[in-house]
C-alpha cells in the first residue's frame, strides 16, 4: 500500500457509547470542518438475530437506533467504541481535540486520539472482488466485505 495522502486519526473511547453521545460526538466533528471521511468501529448489531433458538426473530437490542447526523438520519449498525477520521490536512486535529474534550468531559470515562495510517488507500482482494477493477478510491476500506448495504454517504461541504 502506498502512503496516505490524507492525514488520518483514530480516536477510541474507553467504553463503547450510546448513539445519544456517538451522535453528539459524531456532529461536533464534522462542525469543525476539515474531515474528509469517517468510519465507526464496534460490534455489530445485526436486524436479526444469526444464531440460537430465536435465530431469524428481528434483534430487540436497545442501542439499535437512528441518529441524526447533520441534516441526515442514519441507522447505527454498530455500537461504537471507535472514530477512524480521514482529514483534509493536518491544520483541523487542534479543532477535533478541541471538540472531543469538550464532549468527553461530561462522560464518565475518556478517550485517546492517535495520528497515524488506519484506512486502507489501495484496493486490496476484498475490494477488487466487491467492486471490481475500478472501485472508487473513496470507498476504500469503509465497507465489510460479506455486508449487503454498502457504506451510508452523507454529501457535506468540502473545506
Amino acid at each position: 500500500m502506498t502512503d496516505a495522502i490524507f492525514p488520518q486519526c483514530r480516536i477510541d473511547s474507553l467504553r463503547l457509547m450510546n448513539p445519544e453521545t456517538v451522535e453528539r460526538l459524531l456532529n461536533a466533528l464534522l462542525a469543525t470542518g476539515g474531515v474528509r471521511r469517517v468510519l465507526l468501529n464496534g460490534p455489530r448489531l445485526p436486524k436479526n438475530i444469526p444464531y440460537g433458538p430465536a435465530a431469524g426473530l428481528p434483534n430487540p437490542h436497545s442501542l439499535k437506533s437512528t441518529i441524526r447526523i447533520g441534516s441526515d438520519d442514519v441507522e447505527l449498525q454498530v455500537h461504537v467504541g471507535t472514530f477512524v477520521l480521514e482529514l483534509f490536512n493536518r491544520d483541523s486535529i487542534p479543532a477535533l481535540k478541541a471538540a472531543c474534550d469538550d464532549i468527553f468531559r461530561d462522560l464518565p470515562f475518556t478517550y485517546t486520539m492517535k495520528e497515524g495510517k488506519f484506512m486502507k488507500t489501495e484496493a486490496s482482494l476484498s475490494d477488487y472482488a466487491k467492486y471490481g477493477p475500478n472501485a472508487d478510491k473513496d470507498l476504500l476500506g469503509l465497507v465489510e466485505p460479506s455486508n449487503k448495504t454498502g457504506p451510508v454517504i452523507l454529501q457535506g461541504t468540502k473545506c
